[in-house]
């Protein structure tokens, strides 16, 4: 935000930032009960893939970035995981679900092919 960093120009940055606000306007849909279960697991998480990104782009290691991706992809798992307990009582409808879908799909292909990268 006040900083000019390398993170913000990698369009993975982009796509996970947006991902981020989709997961919590979908999350402000499910139950009041669910406040402190799974809108929390999920608003942490897609948290959690953001920051990763930036963290591990400001490392010098290859090996260090590398494993910041990894906990962001991994995090991704987790709310897909989720999303999945959250489609059986119907918290989210179609049109919802295949947005985020989509929304996962493209952050975990750019995470997979930054992880799989040679720089």
């Amino acid at each position: 935000m006040f900083l000019t960093l390398n993170h913000q120009k990698l369009d993975v940055y982009g796509i996970s930032r947006q991902f981020v606000s989709e997961c919590y306007k979908i999350t402000d849909k499910f139950p009041i009960d669910e406040k402190l279960g799974m809108v929390t697991q999920i608003r942490r998480a897609a948290v959690s893939v953001h920051l990763n990104i930036a963290e591990g782009s400001s490392r010098i290691s290859k090996d260090e970035r590398k494993r910041f991706y990894e906990v962001a992809r991994g995090s991704l798992i987790e709310i897909d995981a989720a999303l999945d307990i959250a489609n059986d009582p119907g918290y989210l409808n179609k049109s919802e679900i295949e947005n985020l879908g989509t929304s996962i799909i493209n952050c975990f292909k750019t995470l997979t092919g930054m992880i799989g990268s040679r720089k």
